[in-house]
């Protein structure tokens, strides 16, 4: 694979080589092209691992990122390229902005996000701050999402892969922190990001992406909160929409709105035959789950609060498409921001179908990523919740 490092340069608006640029480096195979990358363009790379959590895993092929085998993979990386790494230990603040979060919105009977949370705090906020200490003016990471800069004006664009695309962690990026980060493999597909590893000669050339929770390797959140929090297991009722109680659960965080498998409950009398239901809305308060057919899913309306727009946008309402989920789609939609800026009403041209509170609803023009924000609430067809 032919590599032309000036139009890599020019692409991704990076300074004039021999200029000191951070790179955060998580251990994958992205971050590390990424150092290698900018190492072999010439510039002065700061390779930098953060170690965020306590973990047991030893074996290099794990889908997590930042455990004990991915600082070694890290910094095997530097080592054998030639340039600095350092391993800071933000497991304090990680802790406070990203797990504590995650716990908590669960025992509210939301659906959080972490790595949006992560990406907004720990990587973005203290990182950026390392960045500046250093005497470094950039920070270069490995996430597939595009910057373009004109002029003054910085946006955020979807990779070109867009089955790695990751904009829509990114919604909680500010214009400040954008002037100095960097995105260098948002232009390449992640098959041309491994020939490259190999190229490089690096040991983690076929390391898989992480897929985890990076803080709970085996998936097992519920486990991961009943040992941080004695109040889980409270017991309460699962009602129909209707209000009439068909059973009982031992705890909300065991339930996410959508969910269909694990309820504890098939169909009911007086509906269709085989009829599933699913997790309409979880009232904290009453503590109760509210189960319904797939009909009651449907929302129209999304409130948001922690409104965050990185495109300059004068409207106070604009049309644009959203996602609620990484995963989906792109649908139309018209935003209406607050006068406050900091809250927002999403309607909806078609229904979307399992709108979580706590999860984020992030807005798109075509492939710029404009913002967005958190999901407080939804509107359903016979059914509105507020939490």
């Amino acid at each position: 694979m032919r590599l032309n490092f000036d139009d890599i340069i020019k692409d991704n608006n990076l300074p004039k080589k021999g200029e000191k640029v951070v790179v955060a480096m998580s251990g994958g195979v992205d971050s590390s092209v990424v150092a290698v990358l900018l190492s072999k363009a010439g510039y002065q790379v700061i390779g930098v691992t953060m170690q965020l959590h306590e973990s047991k895993i030893k074996v290099s092929n794990s889908k997590t990122c930042c455990s004990g085998i991915d600082i070694a993979d890290a910094r095997e990386v530097a080592k054998r390229h030639s340039f600095k790494h350092y391993v800071i230990d933000y497991k304090k603040q990680f802790k406070s902005s990203v797990i504590d979060e995650f716990v908590d919105s669960y025992l509210n009977g939301e659906t959080p996000v972490p790595c949006i949370r992560c990406n907004q705090t720990v990587k973005f906020t203290d990182l950026i701050n390392f960045t500046k200490k250093i005497g470094s003016k950039y920070l270069a990471t490995g996430h597939y999402v595009r910057r373009k800069e004109v002029g003054k004006t910085f946006n955020i664009f979807q990779a070109s892969d867009l089955l790695k695309d990751q904009s829509y962690f990114l919604f909680a990026t500010t214009k400040p922190q954008l002037q100095m980060l960097r995105f260098p493999i948002g232009n390449f597909k992640k098959e041309q990001v491994r020939e490259l590893a190999k190229l490089f000669e690096l040991k983690n050339a076929f390391k898989p992406d992480s897929q985890d929770i990076c803080f709970i390797p085996n998936g097992n959140y519920r486990e991961f909160i009943k040992k941080r929090n004695l109040s889980f297991s409270s017991r309460g009722v699962i009602e129909n929409t209707a209000g009439h109680v068909l059973g009982y659960h031992n705890g909300i965080i065991n339930y996410t709105v959508g969910q269909r498998k694990g309820i504890g409950l098939g169909g009911v009398s007086g509906q269709k035959e085989g009829e599933p239901l699913y997790v309409v809305q979880i009232d904290k308060n009453e503590n109760k789950v509210i189960v319904g057919t797939r009909d009651k899913l449907k929302s129209y309306k999304i409130y948001l609060k922690e409104v965050n727009l990185i495109s300059d946008i004068k409207s106070k309402e604009f049309n644009a498409e959203i996602k609620i989920r990484s995963g989906l789609k792109k649908v139309k939609a018209t935003v209406n921001i607050c006068k406050n800026n900091k809250t927002g009403v999403v309607n909806l041209s078609n229904a979307e179908f399992g709108v979580a509170p706590g999860q984020a609803c992030v807005f798109y023009k075509k492939n710029k990523m404009l913002g967005g924000g958190w999901i407080t609430a939804a509107e359903k067809t016979n059914l509105q919740f507020i939490i």
